[in-house]
């Protein structure tokens, strides 16, 4: 049987938009994923780590490599980047999934929101995409918003970022099984092996 995945995601990185349409395709084989909403900022700052802030040669780089993978996956959506970046209300748009996760509907709403900012260019966190994203989902924004921007919501957070960082999580998208950890949307696939053989050969 094969053990449980914890997908540690972050809305506002970047690469976590090809895992997070490549899960919505349904191509992949996962027995147990379970997504876990965190604010990767925090743990970046936390350890001096802002890879693309002043760094335009690089930034440039992901956002062509971007293109070129979800080429490679055949994702249906078609990118328009530089998508907005870095997003100013990040912790928002995570509360919101973490409200998801409550309920039932983060998987949905994350799509959603990664459709409108690399699709449509609309900045997650913020409105029109906080409406456009829920509503397209059965949700009703207002009151969605009061639980998400609630302080037991961003203290869960901050909780939630610090046990990610407990377990060696340090950059979005993360993929852990058990006590391993396994970095970028490029590691997915050696996850899924992991999960289901406890070895990688």
């Amino acid at each position: 049987m094969a053990a449980p995945i914890d997908f540690w995601f972050s809305i506002g990185s970047t690469y976590t938009c090809l895992t997070v349409l490549r899960l919505a395709q349904r191509r992949l084989n996962i027995p147990e994923l379970r997504w876990r909403p965190f604010d990767v900022r925090q743990i970046m700052l936390a350890q001096n780590n802002i890879p693309f802030r002043d760094k335009p040669v690089k930034a440039a780089y992901m956002w062509r490599d971007i293109e070129r993978r979800a080429q490679k996956y055949g994702l249906s959506l078609s990118l328009s980047v530089p998508a907005p970046y870095p997003l100013p209300e990040l912790p928002l748009a995570n509360q919101i999934a973490l409200v998801g996760c409550e309920d039932g509907w983060c998987e949905a709403y994350v799509t959603e929101t990664y459709k409108l900012w690399f699709g449509e260019g609309l900045e997650p966190g913020c409105e029109p995409a906080i409406s456009r994203a829920l509503a397209a989902i059965g949700q009703d924004p207002a009151a969605v918003l009061a639980r998400a921007r609630s302080d037991a919501m961003a203290a869960r957070l901050r909780a939630e970022s610090d046990k990610a960082m407990a377990l060696g999580v340090f950059g979005a998208p993360s993929f852990v099984v058990g006590t391993e950890v396994f970095w970028g949307d490029d590691r997915l696939e050696d996850a899924l092996k992991w999960a289901e053989d406890g070895r990688l050969d």
